[in-house]
């Protein structure tokens, strides 16, 4: 029977901080840049509640709230496609796959974002949902409402893995999905995931534990 791990993408596979800190940095100057960074992780649920911006959008009024010249607005959404995976990634995804994982990526993004992000990672994906096509941002449930509908994928042979505890660990306890809490910062999980780790790296083993052969 199928095995399937769905990922949240940016802050999960790619350096979501690094790439926002370095045009944050670039637009600001370097001394703003961290300030500016934590009020982003604030403005981005706010200008994502109601589903009706594509994440382009939320980039760019993000970046107007914060101040940018006009000329600067999009540097985000211009950047996001040349964003990288953190190193451990590609390696750990090609292991899930040869154990015969099925991968989904679960996005709060647009299609050609996830697309260049994908073509980054360098390794194949069954499925990406995005928000910008089913207007909805995690942390609602369409995004894995979408996914079952489409995979008929049996949820006792399924793992969430994500970095946010607020936009996927909580709702993936909502809807008694097992999680995999990829804590690159060394926080404190509130709500507790089903697995812990600090990157990838052990992905592969952890997924087997979850849900053996």
């Amino acid at each position: 029977m199928e095995r399937w791990a769905t990922f949240d993408c940016y802050g999960t596979l790619i350096d979501w901080n690094g790439g926002i800190g370095r045009q944050l940095a670039r637009v600001f100057g370097e001394g703003r840049a961290d300030e500016l960074l934590a009020r982003y992780h604030e403005l981005e649920p706010e200008l994502q509640a109601d589903g009706k911006l594509s994440y382009r959008e939320v980039l760019i009024e993000a970046m107007r709230r914060l101040g940018a010249a006009r000329n600067k607005e999009d540097a985000l959404a211009r950047s996001l496609p040349t964003w990288q995976p953190f190193p451990e990634v590609p390696a750990a995804l090609k292991e899930a796959r040869a154990r015969g994982w099925k991968l989904a990526i679960l996005s709060n993004t647009d299609r050609d974002f996830i697309d260049a992000s994908m073509q980054s990672l360098g390794v194949p994906f069954e499925r990406a949902i995005v928000a910008s096509e089913i207007g909805s941002y995690k942390p609602a449930h369409p995004h894995w409402e979408r996914f079952f509908e489409q995979t008929q994928a049996p949820r006792e042979r399924h793992v969430h893995v994500a970095a946010s505890l607020f936009h996927d660990i909580a709702p993936a306890n909502e809807l008694s999905l097992r999680s995999i809490w990829i804590n690159r910062l060394g926080e404190s999980a509130t709500p507790q995931p089903t697995r812990e780790l600090h990157d990838l790296s052990q992905l592969a083993d952890t997924l087997d534990e979850l849900v053996p052969a």
